[in-house]
Parts: structure tokens; C-alpha cells; sequence
């Protein structure tokens, strides 16, 4: 336990430490104690104290002004309740969360990913939402059965899906548009990378591929041979199975149109307007795509340099419709520490299901959820957002398959490996084959003690 701790407090990634951080589940059906009156105290002080409630999310600058004026409207129809909302980049979110539930005080409603959930539930970091759906604190009728499922760990539901989403390179399509080039759905890798190349050659901008934060395109990579990153306690396919995947790095960089890694060390990783796609000085420090996800077009497309238009595609694959799913773009959960899960669980109800809620929030973490509140916003959307919903249904519902299972216990140290290999990559330390040996005899080692 203290080691783990350690761990924790070192600034590791939050899943890496979570066996370290206990706690109980909140459950709407726990006995009520025998009254006194110094339960009648106590109970009132929580109550006090219940009114004062806390969000943490991760998110780009709409992202937070939107949702904490929803926040806002909700205190306002509801006097007596404040909620303070706590706000991060990506790649802060999760060691503060960590932190956070290690000091027993992880916040009433986080936001949450797909890959975290197993481990938070685990540990008892979030409350069961079960018995509020059954007494109708949360309605969750308008939600389909399988965006339902991706929330749900061993018959418990302990998250609601934000927003719909699916994998999409944005690329600065007026730099495209000026000198003839264009972009297609589904790119083969080839496809790609001659793109790539175009691009240099014509404009002298760069290639960007999600250095730092490659885990998620790993996953949707190997999906095209059939591979499942994570399986019983060891790594999916074989180590010659991810070499393609790090032969990319190494072609970019030996032809010259892979963004030098110097780069990110000037800027916040995993920041939309610190993309190299939207910031930088010249075409040798910038990208004309990112890898990011549908809903994040509408950030983007304001972090872009004034003038620029932003276009959506698939991310290039060795077979791109094979890779191509659906996904829960972030979840809202209750922390388990939260002295007022009933009101936690309406305000999450709030953002999910009130027309005025999502007149504000405008579909920016994704597709809604709820059909009802997603047909409503439809004729309201903006072009970008109108953008969104056409990619989504029309590109990438027709060519998808099921998404991965959650990643287990010890995907977040394994992602972490990804990240340092990558680095020792593209600085020339490895050539793709070593890269792809010691991720993989490395991740195997790391799962294995799982």
C-alpha cells in the first residue's frame, strides 16, 4: 500500500496507482442509521456541505467555458446549490485525479474515459448509478442499450456516456485547397504517407502523428490486423505484428516530412491550441493534420489561424474500415467520495437529458447521447457541428466495427512504455524493429504482474 502510494504521489499515470487508493461505493439503497440527535447533526452538516458540489473534467477552452455556464444555469434553477467547476489539459487531468482520490476528495462528477473505467471501478472510485436509473433520478430511456453498455462494469453502471464520437485526422484544408492537393476518407497507409510526402514537397509543412499520446492510434491501428491490443495478462499479436506501425516513424523522419520531436518539447502535449496543426511560427514546426477525435473540430477549427478552414477524414490505416468504430468520446461518473450523490446524479441527469443544458454544451464532446436531445439540437447546430454529424453517420457508422474491450489493469503503464519507446525512436536511438521489440517484450513483462 505505501509503495503504491508513492507511486501515486510521483505523478504516474492514475490507473498505474489506483490499487493504492481505496474507498467505498455510494449506493442509493445503504440502511439508513438509527436517529439521534447526533445523526440529526451530522446529517444536516452534510447536507449543508452537499450543496457545495465539484466537477473535474479535461478539455480545451470551449469545452470549459460551455459546460461550466451549464454548470451555472443549474445553480441557478436550483438555489442553495453551488458547483465549482476544476479544469485540465489531458495530460494533467489524470495525475490530479489520482491524486485526488488517493486524499479521499475526488470530486462529486468527473469526467471520465473509456480506458480508466475498469480500474476507477475496481477501486471503488465511483458510485454504482444503478439504483438512480431504477427510481428515475437519471432517465436514461432516450439512450440506446449499447451506448449504455460501454458504462457498464460486472451489472453496475458507473458512467453516462457525454457525447458520440469517432477517430478523425483534422488537416488545414486551405493549405490543401491552395495548392491542389486533396484528401479522401479511408487512406490506406500508403495512401498516406504519399499524401505526406505531397504535402512537403509542395508546402514544405509537415507530418504530425500523435507523438506522446500514440496509445489510442496503436489500438485503432492493429485493429486492421485483427489484433486486440490487450489480452489475458499479455500484449495482442506478436512483436513483428507492431513493426509497420513504428516503420511509419522511422520513413517520415528518413524522408523528411515527420515533424521533428524537438517540437513537442516547446509545447503542452495533448493541448488542441498548442496542436502544431493551429501553433507554431513556420511550416518546418507545423503539421497540415492531427490526429484527434469528431468533436474536437469545433475547438480546432477556432485554435486555427484566422482565415484557415479545417477538414475532417478517417485516420489513415493499413485498413481503415476494419479500424473505423464508434465510441463514447468521455463519460460523466459520480466520485465515490461525494457527500450528495443524489444531487451529483441530477446534475449529471441535468447535462444529460435538459434541452437548456445542451442549448449551451451544443454537442461539442460529441453526438448526444440521449436521441431526443440529439434530433432537437440537429436544426440548431452550426456548419462545424452540422460537419460533425455528417461524419459520423455517413462516413465512419457505414464502415465500423465493434470498439476494443476497456483496457485492463496496467494499460496505463504499457501506454506510458509506447510513449518512451517512441521518443527513443524518433530521436534515432531505435530503428522500427527494436521499437517494436521492446514495446512488446515490455508491455508482456508489465501485464504479466497484473
Amino acid at each position: 500500500m505505501k509503495k503504491k502510494m508513492i507511486l501515486l504521489m510521483t505523478g504516474l499515470l492514475a490507473a498505474a496507482a489506483l490499487a493504492g487508493c481505496g474507498g467505498s461505493k455510494t449506493s442509493a439503497t445503504t440502511a439508513a442509521p438509527e436517529t439521534t440527535k447526533e445523526t440529526e447533526t451530522t446529517t444536516a452538516a452534510a447536507k449543508q456541505d452537499g450543496g457545495k458540489l465539484t466537477m473535474s473534467w479535461w478539455g480545451n477552452q470551449v469545452r470549459n467555458e460551455r459546460t461550466q455556464a451549464a454548470l451555472d444555469l443549474y445553480a441557478e434553477q436550483n438555489p442553495g446549490i453551488t458547483i465549482e467547476g476544476q479544469f485540465s489539459e489531458w495530460s494533467d487531468y489524470w495525475n490530479k485525479l489520482a491524486t485526488s482520490a488517493a486524499g479521499q476528495s475526488i470530486p462529486d462528477i468527473v469526467q471520465m474515459d473509456y480506458m480508466y473505467i475498469d480500474q476507477y471501478v475496481k477501486n471503488d472510485l465511483l458510485v454504482d448509478l444503478k439504483p438512480y436509473i431504477d427510481d428515475k433520478t437519471l432517465d436514461v430511456s432516450n439512450i440506446s442499450e449499447n451506448t449504455m453498455a460501454s458504462g457498464t462494469v460486472e451489472g453496475g453502471v458507473y458512467a453516462i456516456c457525454a457525447g458520440i464520437n469517432s477517430p478523425a485526422m483534422m488537416y488545414n484544408k486551405t493549405l490543401l485547397d491552395q495548392n491542389g492537393i486533396t484528401v479522401k476518407d479511408y487512406l490506406t497507409i500508403d495512401e498516406f504517407e504519399d499524401l505526406c510526402r505531397q504535402v512537403y514537397e509542395k508546402t514544405g509543412y509537415k507530418t504530425s502523428i500523435v507523438y506522446g499520446t500514440a496509445q489510442t492510434y496503436l489500438d485503432y491501428f492493429m485493429r486492421a490486423y485483427d489484433v486486440v491490443l490487450f489480452g489475458d495478462k499479455k500484449m495482442g499479436g506478436t512483436k513483428e505484428d507492431y513493426i509497420p506501425f513504428f516503420e511509419m516513424y522511422t520513413r517520415g523522419l528518413k524522408e523528411g516530412w515527420l515533424i521533428d520531436p524537438g517540437v513537442f518539447a516547446e509545447i503542452s502535449v495533448g493541448s488542441v491550441e498548442q496542436d502544431p496543426m493551429v501553433y507554431g511560427s513556420s511550416p518546418e514546426t507545423m503539421s497540415w493534420c492531427a490526429f484527434a477525435n469528431s468533436n474536437q473540430l469545433t475547438a480546432i477549427q477556432k485554435a486555427a489561424p484566422e482565415g484557415v478552414t479545417v477538414g475532417m477524414t478517417t485516420w489513415p490505416s493499413p485498413d481503415p474500415k476494419k479500424s473505423g468504430y464508434l465510441k463514447s468520446s468521455q463519460f460523466f461518473s459520480i466520485g465515490s467520495h461525494t457527500k450528495n450523490a443524489e444531487e451529483a446524479v441530477k446534475v449529471l441527469n441535468f447535462l444529460i437529458n435538459s434541452s437548456d443544458a445542451n442549448n449551451i454544451l451544443l454537442g461539442e464532446r460529441g453526438v448526444p447521447a440521449s436521441s431526443k436531445i440529439a434530433e432537437e439540437l440537429s436544426p440548431k447546430m452550426d456548419e462545424i457541428n452540422q460537419e460533425i454529424i455528417r461524419y459520423i453517420n455517413d462516413v465512419v457508422t457505414p464502415n465500423s466495427s465493434p470498439i476494443n474491450p476497456p483496457q485492463p489493469d496496467g494499460a496505463s503503464e504499457v501506454f506510458n512504455l509506447l510513449n518512451q519507446v517512441q521518443e527513443q525512436l524518433c530521436y534515432g536511438a531505435y530503428d522500427a524493429a527494436t521499437a517494436a521489440e521492446e514495446f512488446y517484450n515490455g508491455a508482456n513483462k508489465i501485464m504479466s504482474q497484473k
